[in-house]
């Protein structure tokens, strides 16, 4: 076993036994489960709304190139600059020469998945940049030193008790204060960053091919004070996040904020195609669309893995995921977490190192009922444990403990021997990775087949 899964199995026997983390998880996502029957009640035929949102996905990734160039051409007809990063280092790079370029010592930055990827916020503290996160749950996690804890809410796991406290011990506010004080405060000191930064960062939902264009949602107006005030605006987006045209819009939209907290559209919904045009009153005077890969294209070339590239980050299959809620988001060490996380993780990082986190699932199927744009995860999540055995991760006694347990399955005689407790000695013994988190395995006295076999025979004997 590597030491990320010897980390990840750590953390997780931990916060399983948590019951006040658990019960703080379980009574955010319950707000969000109340929430989302309303979304969902705007759609007339909501199986019909997902299968045109997964059709929309997959002619943008199946022509992806396309789309890209496309994008690229009418972006930069309005003065828009485009930057093409092959991976996390040439991202930051580019980034640090325009801050150079532009002397800039402060930048404000809305919620972005992609940047907390190539972690740009301790890059920038590194070469003396004052990097604020102006979302409100980004912005407490950042105050606490930690990363988003969920895609969508990054502070799920805290209390408002939580919250007061960190506020008091890092502003100094009375640790009494209500949400309501609490979002005053973090307001109030953020404004003043708007003001002062000479650089605005941003992630985006959606790239627009037809009219080149980035497409943010939000619901605090952080997104649109980083990119209204500074003089210029930086997004960071991986290039799955193309959608054909603004048209797609008016239904990709609705179906995120639906399935991600209920609601029937997010308060802020911006277009933004490039800088500040003639005769504007506001924007940007430059604006740079960083394109990202990150091993996006190696998922891209996967025949079955590149389904997941349509996701759109709502986080839905992260609130009804049994093992999210109970093991919560830092525990998977890494940027994206939960069953979407668990497929895209190994194939973006390294299926040698994060295998196990595709075997950190129940395989219930709900994250694939759930998602909006219907990618089959747990199949992918199948997918990756079918691929690190056929690369030979498995190890010499896993392969030993499956190849005795098809013997013995393939053969009826075999499975009705020792039922009871010398079967369940032997198996025991012979899976101790079980048996570390787990019960131990008790088989019955006897099988169904024998119990069925002893009920026909029983028939028999009573008509004789």
């Amino acid at each position: 076993m590597n030491e990320t899964a010897a980390t990840f199995l750590a953390k997780s026997t931990i916060k399983s036994a948590d019951i006040e983390h658990r019960n703080k998880i379980n009574f955010n996502i319950g707000r969000y489960d109340a929430a989302v029957p309303t979304g969902k009640a705007q759609f007339k035929d909501l199986e019909l709304a997902k299968q045109r949102a997964k059709n929309i996905k997959w002619r943008a990734i199946e022509t992806l190139h396309e789309q890209l160039e496309e994008f690229e051409m009418h972006f930069t007809a309005r003065g828009g600059k485009v930057i093409w990063a092959q991976d996390s280092q040439e991202a930051l790079d580019e980034i640090l020469k325009i801050c150079k370029q532009k002397e800039c010592t402060s930048i404000v930055k809305s919620k972005s998945m992609v940047t907390e990827e190539i972690h740009l916020n301790h890059f920038l503290e590194k070469n003396g940049i004052e990097s604020i996160e102006t979302d409100l749950g980004e912005y407490i996690q950042q105050l606490d030193g930690e990363p988003p804890y969920h895609i969508v809410t990054p502070a799920m796991h805290k209390s408002k008790e939580d919250v007061a406290k960190l506020f008091s011990q890092k502003l100094g506010t009375p640790s009494t204060l209500s949400p309501k004080e609490l979002t005053g405060v973090a307001r109030n000191i953020l404004r003043e960053k708007y003001v002062h930064a000479e650089i605005g960062i941003t992630g985006a939902n959606f790239l627009i091919s037809d009219i080149g264009a980035i497409a943010i949602t939000e619901n605090e107006g952080n997104a649109r004070l980083s990119t209204a005030w500074p003089k210029t605006h930086i997004a960071i987006v991986g290039i799955e996040k193309m959608i054909p045209s603004m048209t797609d819009l008016a239904l990709m939209w609705p179906l995120l904020s639906t399935y991600g907290t209920g609601q029937k559209v997010t308060v802020y919904s911006n277009i933004i195609s490039g800088p500040r045009q003639a005769g504007e009153s506001d924007g940007p005077e430059e604006m740079y669309v960083i394109l990202l890969d990150n091993n996006r294209t190696d998922i891209l070339a996967n025949p079955v893995q590149r389904e997941s590239l349509y996701c759109i980050r709502c986080g839905a299959c992260l609130n009804v995921c049994p093992v999210y809620k109970n093991i919560g988001g830092h525990t998977y060490g890494t940027t994206y977490s939960g069953p979407i996380g668990s497929v895209i993780s190994p194939n973006m990082n390294g299926l040698d190192e994060y295998k196990h986190l595709s075997y950190a699932s129940s395989l219930c199927g709900a994250c694939t009922e759930v998602c909006p744009v219907k990618i089959n995860i747990h199949n992918l999540l199948l997918d990756n444990r079918q691929s690190s055995v056929a690369q030979g991760m498995a190890d010499f006694s896993e392969k030993m403990a499956w190849k005795l347990w098809k013997i013995a399955s393939l053969k009826r005689s075999m499975m009705n021997v020792g039922n009871g407790g010398i079967k369940s000695k032997v198996v025991n013994k012979l899976f101790k990775g079980w048996n570390s988190y787990h019960a131990p395995l008790q088989f019955s006295k006897r099988t169904f087949n024998e119990q069925w076999k002893n009920r026909i025979n029983a028939k028999k004997e009573h008509k004789d």
